[in-house]
């Protein structure tokens, strides 16, 4: 599975307003086939931020790496 880069987070919020504004235009101007694929993507935009949400919240502790010497 390919995961949104975090980095990109501020630009997907940028898209994601824009299609908001875009669906009350749309809305607006009865353009109802317009509406339907822009609050299709509008759900693909929201499903990316909530990934890079969901990652960035969990952390792993891997510790300190040990170097091990043989035993003689």
């Amino acid at each position: 599975m390919l995961w949104p880069d975090p980095a990109q987070r501020d630009r997907l919020v940028e898209i994601r307003d824009n299609l908001l504004a875009r669906i009350a235009e749309a809305e607006r101007e009865g353009w109802l086939g317009e509406v339907e694929g822009l609050q299709m993507s509008l759900a693909g935009a929201e499903e990316k931020l909530t990934q890079i949400d969901r990652r960035s919240s969990v952390v792993v502790d891997l510790g300190v790496p040990v170097r091990r010497t043989p035993s003689s």
